[in-house]
């Protein structure tokens, strides 16, 4: 079976930055990616270039940055009330989750001041050319449960069970 729209993949990574440094690796966590291919669930150079792959296929993807996680844009970089941070400690450097427009976003201190902080809200791999070293470990069909979620369901979940119940 190949990768193609509505299909559940299993892979491992590398992701290397352009100065050569390991970024993550999912052989080193024991902990592959999984994904379902064609709804989003992977940055869209990527996914382009899994199409059509096969399970062993193993492959080396160089991405730009409009591929992966896109251009920085400085306008994202803004000053915020020191309150709006949960920790009494900050320095620059430190990461939050916080909800965003479009989901959950990390903010990243650059600055820190008496009453206020000076954030990016640009992904921390925006403007950055991107290697992934891949291996396609398995490829299967999702099930209707999945496409109604929109990502793969763990591998206990019944999805008989899911599917039976109203999703909507």
């Amino acid at each position: 079976m190949t990768i193609a729209p509505q299909c559940v993949v299993t892979l491992h990574y590398v992701l290397i930055d352009a100065d050569g440094r390991v970024l993550d690796d999912s052989r080193a966590r024991q902990q592959p990616l999984e994904y379902l291919h064609g709804h989003h669930n992977i940055v869209a150079g990527l996914e382009r270039a899994l199409d059509g792959q096969a399970e062993g296929a193993e492959l080396t993807v160089t991405l730009m940055p409009a591929e992966a996680y896109g251009l920085r844009n400085e306008a994202l970089k803004r000053e915020v009330g020191r309150d709006a941070f949960p920790v009494p400690e900050l320095s620059p450097g430190m990461r939050f989750q916080t909800p965003g427009d479009d989901g959950p976003q990390i903010v990243t201190v650059l600055e820190v001041h008496d009453d206020s902080v000076l954030i990016d809200t640009n992904h921390p791999l925006a403007g950055q050319i991107l290697r992934y070293e891949l291996e396609v470990l398995t490829v299967r069909e999702a099930s209707r449960a999945e496409l109604a979620k929109g990502h793969p369901l763990p591998p206990d979940t019944d999805h008989t069970q899911v599917e039976d119940k109203k999703l909507f």
